[in-house]
C-alpha cells in the first residue's frame, strides 16, 4: 500500500514485454465492487525521454507521439482494456460534463476529439475507458453501482471553485437517474494542502464559495495561502449528496513525489501527464 496524507492507494506493478515494470495506483474502494476497470498512473513503466520519463500519457506537452503511443499500449495491456477504447477529456478548467457512448471511442487517441472544452466524461456503456489527465490537479473518480455508471472529472482550483464534483453528481443523475446517495468516490493524487501556495484572490474566491469551512480550505502563510483541494472535493461530493464514507482520498501529493509523480509545480511546467482512467467492466 501506498500511504499518503491520511489516505490509502493500492500498488499494482506489471511486468512490460521488455522486461520493464509500469507502476499503477488504485483505489480499494472501486476494486472491490468488482464492476470496473481503473487506475491513476505514475511516472513508472513508460517509453519516454527526459523531462517525459517515462509514462507520459500527453500528446500535447513535446513529446514523441510514437512514446506516448507506446505508453498507451503498455496501460491498455496492464490494466487490461483495449487500445481502441479510451475516450479523451478536453480540459480547459470549465465544469463541463459530458456523456459518451461506443461511437465515442478512440476519441483523443485514434482520431481528433470532435468536441472541446469538456473536463468531465460519463458512461453507462461497457468497455469504454473514460480518461483524464493530471500533473498536479485533482482527479476525480465517480461509480453508480446501482444504475451501472462511471464518470471522471479534472478538477483544478477553477474546477474545484466552480464544484466540478457536484456538477458531475447531476450530469450522472440526469443521464442515468444517479442518486448521490449511492455514488462511490475517488479523489486522486494531486497536490496537496502543504504545497499548494496561492494568491490571496484565489483565497477570497475559495472563502466565497466555501463559506463556514474557510479554516479547512485555506490557512494563511506570509502574504499568500496554502490551499487544500482535497478537503474542498471532499466537502463538494458531501455537499452534493455523497455519503462521507462512499468518498475514499488518495492522499498523495503530485508535488511531494516528483521522482513518482508528474507535478507542474514541482517542474516548473518541464513534464508530461499522468493519466485517471476508469471503465465499467
Amino acid at each position: 500500500m501506498i500511504e499518503g496524507d491520511g489516505g490509502l492507494l493500492r500498488e499494482e506493478w506489471h511486468e512490460n514485454e521488455d522486461g520493464s515494470r509500469l507502476l499503477l495506483l488504485k483505489f480499494p474502494l472501486f476494486e472491490e465492487t468488482g464492476m470496473v476497470k481503473h487506475c491513476f498512473t505514475t511516472r513508472l513503466g513508460g517509453v519516454s525521454q527526459g523531462i517525459y520519463s517515462t509514462m507520459n500519457l500527453s500528446f500535447s506537452r513535446g513529446d514523441e507521439r510514437t512514446a506516448v503511443e507506446s505508453n498507451f499500449r503498455r496501460l491498455a495491456a496492464a490494466l487490461g482494456v483495449e487500445y481502441g477504447r479510451f475516450v479523451f477529456t478536453d480540459q480547459t478548467h470549465t465544469t463541463n460534463v459530458r456523456r459518451v457512448a461506443a461511437g465515442d471511442a478512440g476519441a483523443g487517441l485514434l482520431r481528433e476529439l470532435d468536441y472541446k472544452e469538456v473536463d468531465g466524461l460519463i458512461t453507462n456503456e461497457p468497455g469504454l475507458v473514460l480518461s483524464a489527465f493530471f500533473a498536479d490537479c485533482v482527479p476525480l473518480y465517480f461509480l453508480d453501482p446501482v444504475h451501472r455508471a462511471v464518470g471522471i472529472s479534472h478538477s483544478g482550483w477553477r474546477g474545484t471553485a466552480g464544484r466540478m464534483g457536484a456538477a458531475t453528481v447531476d450530469a450522472m443523475r440526469q443521464a442515468y437517474q444517479t442518486r448521490p446517495e449511492d455514488l462511490l468516490c475517488a479523489v486522486g493524487p494531486s497536490i496537496c494542502g502543504n504545497c499548494y501556495e496561492v494568491g490571496r484572490d484565489v483565497a477570497e474566491m475559495f472563502f466565497a464559495a466555501f463559506r463556514g469551512h474557510e479554516e479547512e480550505i485555506a490557512r494563511p502563510r506570509g502574504e499568500k495561502y496554502l490551499l487544500d483541494l482535497w478537503r474542498a472535493n471532499e466537502i463538494v461530493l458531501m455537499e452534493a449528496g455523497v455519503p462521507e464514507g462512499q468518498i475514499a482520498v488518495g492522499g498523495l501529493c503530485t508535488c511531494c513525489n516528483p521522482e513518482l509523480l508528474f507535478s507542474h509545480r514541482a517542474s516548473r511546467g518541464k513534464r508530461g501527464n499522468l493519466g485517471g482512467f476508469l471503465s465499467l467492466v
